[in-house]
């Protein structure tokens, strides 16, 4: 027996065999070793000859009883070299016709993983703790990772994996329950990027982000686990994950405290929440309606909380479509009249379904009694449409906007207003439409307490006015934005006057590095807006218009992160640094940009692009495009940036034709071919 304690074993990745002095042990051919694992897989039984033989070959050979029988006499001889000749083995024993390995349960580090996996379950966090990273510690990959292949192993394989991955769920509950958040993250955030089925564990993931003080990052946590047992599995989350994210954007008590507590308007929103999230009181209908207003509060407030309002909605509308009502529907779906200023949508794949979701339900309704619904149905499609190509959202923005005159209806007619603005961009040259539909909003909505769209008018004034140059008009609009916004708490309007405020700088003619530096300032703002549409690639953007406005040298082709205007940046680069078969290429498959805020300045590239090149039917195709904004500054639209040459720009805001260029496009200054 003494000799059982010499050698030990592993199994916890490839198969080991240690000796006293811990040097490891040769086990010759696979053969010998997928023998000495399936006695090990035995835990001390007995298994029978004929098992061996059926486990190590598909078809059996004619000696392969004779064969086994040599595997097992030369392991006795690597495993007890000094063992006496003909002495009886005390490790691996003959026993009726088969064999087994008589090792102590230290000796193997799967008996040691498993009995510490089991105390861990009867000891308080600490103690748990320490076991649990003992235990996980004798793991060096997957179990009996020599014989993946073989049927005899899988289900040991299988169930060893289970083990493993329950000590790990179980680690990171004690280091939660010790109050060590933080030290729970790197290990689970690998965990689940592995094992995207284990709920339980993105639970714990997004617990301990919040508890971190990172709410945005539990939020996208229980967002991506949605999406991947979704995408990957075809599964819906479970009501625990589900409440989950309701439960982190209210602060409930029951997930304990963030490091970073709320403040006392946090504590109180957390405590309102809580209290609609019990709901005792109000029906399944009235809740469904109630949620779309603590929704709507949430996306006013921005950054996470703006993208947390996004998906939650549209639960909300696949829950008022599960009752079967179409008024009920039409209520959940049009009371998130949230105002929308931007032209690219921050979460397109969420806008199309909550579109499609509104087209259903304007063909349940009935015809007669439902005007103000079927309204704000139409302005629902128009808004979440933006940047489409169809007719149809502009057709029914418009329907919207008649309806709610008709029915002098102001708040609908705000809400209408608002579609109608993101239906403006379907050409170039709209900005004096936009400004008329600012000029009606701002009193329309300052008489009827609706401060946020009066700030959605501020905004759509400001950014008509900069496509024209008006510097004095825009300084006006901005001021009064600042004002309003400081007045009812609305941080996200302080990302759009800071950025006017660096196109400011451009239209008043100030110093390149000056410029550059008011928009790498201004960057922050959008990183945390939660408005990604708006986000991605705007910063690069914003400085390549620095360059050309200046006439310094562009980027080099691929050094540069672009974001979504990729396709429409990448030709100018590759024509301004000398590879034009390349441009012309990537001009030659080029489609329209967006139609959105950006769509002049994306356009004015291309004719850059195409006007260094000499591709006439390109250059061609971006000048009939930027014709009818031939007196606007190209970009400016957007109130952030313009990618027109400083003089054209000083030039507008006075007021004054531009001097004529070398060669132009819808008034934009070309580079000589």
């Amino acid at each position: 027996m003494e000799q059982q304690s010499m050698v030990s074993f592993a199994v916890l990745g490839p198969l080991e065999a240690r000796d006293a002095a811990g040097t490891p042990i040769r086990l010759r051919g696979p053969k010998h070793r997928a023998v000495l694992a399936r006695l090990l897989m035995a835990q001390g039984r007995v298994v029978p000859i004929e098992t061996l033989i059926d486990d190590l070959w598909e078809v059996a050979p004619p000696r392969a009883t004779g064969a086994i029988r040599t595997f097992v006499g030369d392991l006795r001889r690597a495993l007890e070299p000094e063992r006496p000749p003909r002495a009886a083995s005390g490790l691996l024993v003959t026993q009726g016709g088969g064999y087994a390995l008589k090792a102590t349960p230290d000796a193997v580090d799967v008996t040691r993983f498993e009995r510490a996996v089991a105390e861990a379950r009867r000891r308080e966090p600490g103690g748990a703790l320490d076991l649990l990273q003992a235990a996980l510690s004798e793991w060096r990959g997957p179990a009996y990772a020599d014989f993946s292949a073989e049927q005899w192993a899988r289900a040991e394989r299988a169930r060893l994996a289970e083990l493993r991955l329950g000590a790990v769920e179980a680690r990171a509950d004690a280091l939660l329950a010790l109050g060590r958040h933080a030290e729970a993250i790197p290990d689970l955030d690998a965990h689940v990027t592995d094992n995207p089925w284990r709920e339980g564990a993105w639970h714990q993931l997004a617990l301990a982000l919040y508890r971190s003080g990172r709410q945005k990052d539990a939020l996208d946590v229980v967002r991506r686990a949605r999406e991947r047992l979704a995408d990957e599995l075809g599964l819906d989350p479970g009501e625990d994950l589900a409440r989950l994210e309701s439960d982190i954007l209210a602060h409930a008590p029951s997930l304990g405290a963030p490091t970073r507590p709320p403040d006392a308007a946090s504590t109180l929103w957390a405590q309102a929440a809580e209290s609609h999230a019990r709901g005792a009181v109000l029906g399944e209908r009235a809740r469904l309606r109630s949620t779309v207003d603590l929704l709507r509060s949430l996306a006013l407030a921005g950054g996470e909380s703006l993208e947390a309002a996004q998906q939650q909605r549209i639960a909300t509308i696949r829950a008022a479509e599960d009752l079967g009502d179409p008024h009920l529907t039409a209520r959940v779906i049009g009371a998130y009249d949230v105002p929308a200023i931007w032209s690219r949508s921050d979460y397109p794949e969420l806008a199309a379904q909550v579109v499609a979701a509104a087209e259903r339900t304007l063909a349940a309704l009935p015809q007669a009694d439902t005007d103000a619904a079927r309204a704000r149905l139409l302005a629902t499609i128009a808004v979440e449409s933006r940047g489409s190509s169809s007719d149809a959202p502009r057709a029914a923005a418009s329907e919207a906007v008649r309806i709610a005159r008709q029915l002098d209806n102001p708040p609908l007619l705000a809400f209408a207003l608002n579609g109608l603005f993101m239906q403006t961009f379907h050409r170039t040259g709209l900005a004096a439409e936009r400004d008329a539909i600012g000029r009606e909003l701002i009193p329309l909505a300052s008489r009827h307490d609706q401060p946020a769209h009066e700030l959605l008018g501020r905004l759509i004034r400001l950014q008509s006015r900069c496509a024209v140059g008006d510097v004095e008009g825009a300084d006006a609009q901005a001021r009064a934005a600042d004002e309003l916004a400081d007045r009812y708490d609305s941080p996200l309007i302080g990302v759009f006057t800071t950025w006017y405020r660096a196109l400011r700088l451009v239209l008043t003619g100030r110093p390149a590095p000056e410029v550059a530096e008011a928009y790498r300032a201004a960057a922050p703002l959008l990183d945390s807006s939660g408005m990604p549409g708006m986000h991605r690639g705007m910063l690069p953007l914003a400085l390549l218009s620095v360059r050309i406005q200046h006439g310094r040298p562009l980027p080099e082709p691929g050094t540069t992160g672009w974001g979504p205007y990729t396709p429409w940046v990448e030709p100018l680069l590759l024509a301004e640094h000398g590879n034009p078969d390349a441009a012309r290429a990537a001009l030659s498959t080029l489609d329209d940009p967006p139609r959105d805020h950006l769509a002049e300045a994306l356009w004015s590239l291309v004719a850059r692009a195409a006007s260094t090149v000499g591709d006439d039917a390109v250059l061609g195709r971006a000048c009939e495009a930027l014709a009818p904004a031939r007196n606007e500054l190209a970009g400016a639209q957007s109130g952030l940036l313009t990618v027109d040459p400083v003089d054209r720009a000083r030039a507008i805001g006075r007021h004054r034709a531009p001097a004529a260029p070398r060669q132009t496009c819808g008034g934009l200054a070309q580079s000589e071919r």
